[in-house]
């Protein structure tokens, strides 16, 4: 059926819903860049790396935990972390059993755990003196 300017009904309500989806989906990708790229804070932990494995059913990411302990005997405060480069998790595991300082970026609002489970990503890493 044509309405008075000769178009098809259908064509318009397709052409519609095809622009709200590549706009939504627009929206979406801006906003899984943002949070990517974005930091909302950084900063420096110190600790022993207690756990280090890569994990994940589809996206694999590296996800670590390091026990921070501020005196001798005191329980140790966990500090979960996730990588997203191979590279820095190999240096990380070379530096096991040492005390090791963890320079890392906070992204809040990350959509998925496909980037990762927690929202601090390690960006640098050495062993403390």
């Amino acid at each position: 059926m044509e309405n008075e300017f000769g178009e098809k009904k259908n064509t318009r309500w397709l052409l519609w819903f095809a622009g709200f989806f590549l706009a939504f989906a627009a929206i979406a990708i801006l906003y899984i860049w943002l949070t990517l790229t974005w930091s909302f804070s950084e900063g420096e932990r110190v600790g022993y790396i207690q756990k280090l494995s890569k994990s994940g059913w589809i996206c694999k990411t590296w996800e670590g935990e390091m026990a921070m302990v501020t005196i001798p005997g005191a329980i140790p405060d966990k500090f979960l972390f996730s990588i997203r480069n191979d590279k820095m998790a190999n240096r990380i595991n070379q530096m096991a059993g040492k005390r090791v300082v963890l320079t890392y970026e906070q992204h809040k609002g990350i959509p998925t755990s496909c980037f990762g489970d927690t929202e601090y990503f390690i960006v640098d890493a050495r062993a403390a003196q």
